[in-house]
């Protein structure tokens, strides 16, 4: 049976209901491809709040700050630009552009490619189900501590009292650490000790998937317009916070800390690993939504313009976050050193009489330590510290700059610490886990709408009811997410988020390259480019699809696995008794969890191949005529409403029979 192109313009003015023939493994499948009013953005500025508030979210704020401070500051700056114009770019683009021509999710996407690629979008659909479980938990956080910011002082300022004794924990930790691990997790001392379920974040849990649920309830009809605040909310709050910080004491040593170049750095395999992990996750490629979302737009719309525009947004929103954390903690450590200062200096004004030579004695009116400059403290302690009675500690501004700066340890601690210390400090407080919140809801619509649009385009029965589809995920996502708000749930939201998507996604994209730029042809799909934009973009895209992005991307996947086999998985654990954190490998039934992710994430790649496949011989006559095509769509279309007509082109599935 011969595929069919798809209706033109003048088909639809005399009443044609369009539709799309999709494919199980070769299969014509009647009415399981889009409808025929497809929806669309209403103007290119929802567009772009939706693919910046997919991309920008929470790992620009605590996650890139971080790497930048392990990495060398400013030279993994340079090195992540590198790496986002030689790899992250091009498949940015590579996902507009074939979003955009199809028209399609995911799985119609590589499916119109070929029947036997249909597997990589439904890998796409279960990697974006994973993350959505365990991100919308972080939004669950992000809610209680903002529930709890509305009071003063606020509860995380000061450790609480047992009668008149302090809580032993909270004074051998501090009293955001104590909230933290104690108030909002109860957590347990390992992952094997389940505890109990936690209401307040049963309860916050529930809120989150509502309000992604409301959000997500009429499609990017409904989600966009909470992106108007979403979108643009956290970079007011991040401009506020910048101009706040830099007012702060021990601002600018933090800043000059963090971007002191250490080009050193570069002949270590683990940055460039690093760094080329980071590009891959900011720009969210091989989740799906990239693609789902270009789907909606007019066919002649420029991509190629879009990709570095979203990218470099993505990159500058990394900056400036980088700068506000790196100010902030600054502050943060400034003020920890001068009060260790103090405290050592007391400690010596008790014990140094008669013990202490005059030529060791400080320069300085140690009397008074309060008013004790931290550099000539340090300088001093370099020189006669171990010689001196008292056992007194250097106060490196550098130590305490290094501590909590990842995760959620720099959101829900260090920062939390930092913020205690303003004045107005509920304010601020209120402001930033706000900010969270909403970083995190743009991501969320974005994960969801790359499960939802590629499910609803491929099956009728989905795109009839997709309501319906998006409060059942809703549901679904909550009742399984209960398993994050047990006392253990964060070593859970650790597992997920460190292995549940890496490596399959690394995969996904793998494919995605191998398929376009070899399989279809780069020659080929810029051609399709070509006839949907009106100009051809570089050949230099060519040679970077074929050869730098699958290379670095296949270079990505082995340095990724063989870190997982050389060095056995751990956890950070949280110790009662010691009031501190140390890393635990995990036990077998973890790590079997973990093995069991990985392959449920990437099974319906070679499912999807084998199917296909098998359906190939059953129906070989008839096989030969119904290849998948890639299609590009007509330059008549009236934009963001209608789907237009689609260039009948050869499909290339017989080359990869």
């Amino acid at each position: 049976m011969e595929k069919q192109p798809l209706p033109t313009d003048d088909d639809k003015t005399e009443g044609v209901d369009l539709e799309v023939d999709a494919y199980t493994g070769g299969e014509r499948q009647q009415g399981s491809s889009e409808p025929a009013a497809r929806a669309g953005w209403n103007s290119k500025i929802e567009y772009f709040l939706a693919q910046v508030g997919f991309s920008v979210g929470l790992g620009n704020v605590w996650r890139f700050p971080y790497l930048c401070h392990q990495n060398g500051g400013g030279a993994f700056l340079l090195l992540y630009v590198l790496l986002m114009l030689i790899v992250g770019i091009p498949l940015f683009f590579l996902e507009l552009a074939a979003g955009q021509a199809i028209r399609q999710g995911s799985i119609g996407v590589w499916k119109y490619i070929s029947p036997r690629l249909a597997g990589i979008g439904y890998s796409s659909c279960v990697v974006c189900f994973f993350v959505a479980l365990y991100y919308n938990v972080i939004l669950a956080w992000s809610l209680f501590y903002l529930g709890n910011s509305f009071q003063y002082p606020l509860p995380w300022e000061e450790c609480p009292k047992q009668g008149n004794v302090t809580v032993k924990e909270c004074e051998k930790s501090s009293p955001t650490s104590y909230f933290w691990f104690r108030k909002a997790l109860d957590i347990t001392d390992s992952i094997d000790e389940v505890g109990s379920f936690n209401p307040y974040i049963v309860c916050c849990l529930l809120a989150a998937w509502t309000i992604v649920c409301l959000g997500m309830f009429k499609g990017i009809k409904s989600s966009v317009k909470v992106m108007y605040f979403s979108s643009i909310f956290p970079y007011v709050v991040l401009i506020c916070f910048l101009i706040r910080g830099l007012m702060l004491d021990g601002a600018w040593e933090g800043i000059t800390y963090m971007f002191y170049p250490k080009i050193e750095i570069w002949a270590d395999v683990q940055v460039w690993r690093q760094a080329a992990t980071q590009v891959f996750f900011a720009l969210g490629l091989g989740f799906g939504s990239i693609i789902a979302y270009s789907s909606y737009n007019p066919k002649n719309n420029n991509c190629h313009r879009d990709a570095f525009t979203v990218s470099f947004i993505n990159f500058l929103t990394s900056v400036l976050a980088t700068l506000v954390v790196f100010a902030v903690l600054g502050f943060r450590a400034k003020n920890k050193a001068i009060k260790c200062v103090a405290s050592n200096l007391r400690k010596f004004s008790e014990y140094h009489n008669g013990l202490v030579i005059e030529s060791q004695m400080p320069n300085f009116n140690y009397s008074d330590p309060d008013s004790v400059d931290l550099q000539h403290y340090t300088a001093w302690f370099k020189q006669y510290g171990s010689q001196v009675p008292g056992n007194l500690t250097e106060c490196n501004l550098e130590e305490e700059m290094q501590k909590g700066v990842e995760g959620t340890g720099l959101a829900f601690i260090a920062f939390t610490e930092a913020m205690s210390l303003l004045p107005g400090s509920p304010f601020w407080s209120a402001l930033f886990f706000l900010m969270l919140l909403n970083l995190g809801l743009s991501t969320m619509f974005g994960t969801m709408e790359g499960i939802l649009a590629p499910l609803t385009d491929c099956f009728k029965t989905l795109a009839r009811n997709k309501t319906k589809l998006t409060i059942f995920s809703c549901i679904l996502g909550f009742l399984i997410g209960l398993l994050f708000t047990q006392r253990c749930g964060n070593y859970f939201v650790t597992m997920f988020d460190d292995y549940s998507a890496t490596l399959p996604l690394i995969i996904v994209v793998v494919f995605e390259t191998f398929s376009v730029s070899w399989l279809y042809g780069a020659d080929r799909f810029l051609d399709d480019i070509e006839a949907m934009l009106g100009w051809r973009p570089t050949v230099i895209y060519k040679y970077l699809w074929k050869y730098v992005c699958l290379l670095a991307m296949l270079g990505l996947l082995g340095a990724t696995t063989i870190r997982m086999f050389i060095k056995r998985p751990t956890y950070m654990a949280w110790n009662q008794e010691t009031a501190s954190d140390g890393h635990l490998p995990y036990p077998g039934w973890a790590l079997a969890v973990l093995a069991l992710l990985i392959i449920m994430a990437m099974l319906p790649v070679p499912v999807g191949l084998i199917h296909s496949v098998l359906l190939d011989r059953r129906k070989p006559t008839s096989r030969d005529t119904e290849n998948g095509q890639y299609s590009i769509v007509n330059t008549d279309e009236t934009p963001m409403t209608d789907m237009s007509e689609l260039d009948h082109r050869n499909g290339f599935a017989a080359s990869v029979s």
